[in-house]
């Protein structure tokens, strides 16, 4: 196709995102970068209270408090995610991503796109494989990320909550070799939840810029660009 008949290509909109998925994206977005610098300073404080004669300079408790809050606010969005892309009728296009994970052209394709090869492929629903398996992974991560979180929690709070999962808690605690371990295991997941938010925000930019698609639009408005048909 010549540049003219490029330029002649009618393109519309078409709903890519729901808002309640858009929503939860931001809320789960703010929630990860809230809980990593939080959870570095928990590991190594690298800020220093303002001097005070009295005994409340609590910063190290401060800055617990709002890991253990966002720590919240991310256990609910997740299980707000998984129950959409599970049940909601909005979100039938990510279930329909399977079939592209299971078809090994369209993998070689993706791939061949992303080495500017070749064409990118029909999908069927709105991630490619990639994508796809990209977030299976962070998911995994993330629900591991949550248990550790958990066990660690419990061993602070004995009542309400805290006591209600300390014994399911304390057994994965064993299972994983001891809280020493499971401390050992959030910091590493944690470094894996990093490198995917690079990776992430590296292939939104690479499908906006090559895709022409609104890719990065779709997640503040909803709505992408496809060629007419």
């Amino acid at each position: 196709m010549n540049v003219e008949a490029q330029e002649n290509v009618e393109m519309e909109q078409e709903l890519e995102f729901a808002a309640s998925y858009r929503w939860q994206h931001w809320i789960r977005a703010v929630s990860i970068v809230v809980l990593t610098v939080t959870g570095f300073y928990i590991a190594v404080p690298f800020l220093t209270p303002a001097v005070n004669a009295d005994p409340t300079n609590f910063m190290q408790s401060l800055i617990r408090s709002w890991h253990i809050i966002f720590g919240f606010v991310l256990i609910s969005v997740i299980i707000f995610k998984s129950y959409l892309f599970i049940f909601a009728k909005n979100t039938e296009m990510e279930r329909k991503a399977l079939k592209d994970v299971i078809n090994p052209k369209i993998w070689i394709q993706q791939i061949g796109y992303y080495l500017l090869v070749s064409k990118h492929p029909k999908l069927n629903g709105v991630y490619n494989p990639l994508q796809f398996m990209a977030y299976v992974t962070f998911y995994i991560a993330i629900f591991v990320l949550i248990i550790t979180g958990l066990i660690m929690y419990v061993h602070d709070f004995h009542q309400g909550l805290g006591g209600f999962l300390y014994a399911p808690m304390k057994s994965i605690e064993v299972m994983m070799g001891g809280l020493a371990n499971v401390r050992v295991i959030h910091h590493i997941l944690t470094w894996g939840i990093m490198l995917f938010v690079v990776g992430h925000m590296y292939m939104a930019i690479y499908n906006a810029v090559f895709g022409k698609e609104g890719a990065m639009d779709a997640i503040f408005s909803g709505m992408k660009w496809h060629k007419k048909h």
